[in-house]
């Protein structure tokens, strides 16, 4: 039973990672994710080796089994959670709504407005980038303010230039400045 448990433990442990590393991929992060690859191996053949080693204990492969179902189950809110990377929404109006276009740039987040052309009228159509730590926040003003939005999202990998680009270089150095500080204190 003391084997089970420990199969287990290691899968709810083997799946999260498994998770990050996939994210990391996905993310152009490849030199995390191969360093996590390494715990990855590592973990999954000493499960595996357990459960091989003597194949009629059922107990120990329903063990892996279920740990790697409640393991996917804990990567997934591990993803959630650590929200990692960035989203863009695309916000159809069918007027320019000048209050949430003020309010959203206010709070930080990069928009780009467009004319577009529907099947029965024109209309606006804003682009949104923002960190995916603030993807509530950034759908909470657009209900908000425009309840009635067609609202699309989609996974940004990479970007370059714009307006979150300079704040982000602004924060980063004032990041660096205080931690200079801090240090010299």
């Amino acid at each position: 039973m003391l084997t089970a448990l420990l199969i287990f433990g290691m899968q709810l442990i083997l799946m999260p990672i498994v998770t990050l590393r996939t994210i990391l991929l996905v993310k152009n992060e490849t030199k995390k994710a191969s360093a996590i690859g390494v715990l990855e191996a590592v973990i999954n053949v000493l499960s595996l080796g357990i459960v091989f080693s003597d194949m009629s204990r059922i107990i120990n492969i329903a063990a892996y089994a279920l740990g790697f179902g409640c393991g996917l189950y804990i990567g997934g809110l591990v993803e959630r959670k650590l929200a990692i990377g960035y989203v863009t929404y695309q916000v159809s109006l069918l007027d320019k709504n000048y209050e949430l276009i003020d309010t959203l740039r206010k709070e930080g987040f990069g928009v780009t407005i467009f004319e577009t052309e529907g099947i029965s009228a024109r209309r606006s159509r804003l682009e949104v980038l923002a960190k995916r730590t603030r993807e509530k926040e950034l759908l909470a003003i657009i209900n908000e303010i425009a309840p009635k939005a067609f609202v699309v999202s989609y996974e940004t990998r990479t970007f370059k230039g714009g307006y979150l680009t300079k704040v982000m270089k602004k924060n980063e150095k004032l990041n660096t400045n205080e931690k200079t500080v801090q240090r010299h204190n």
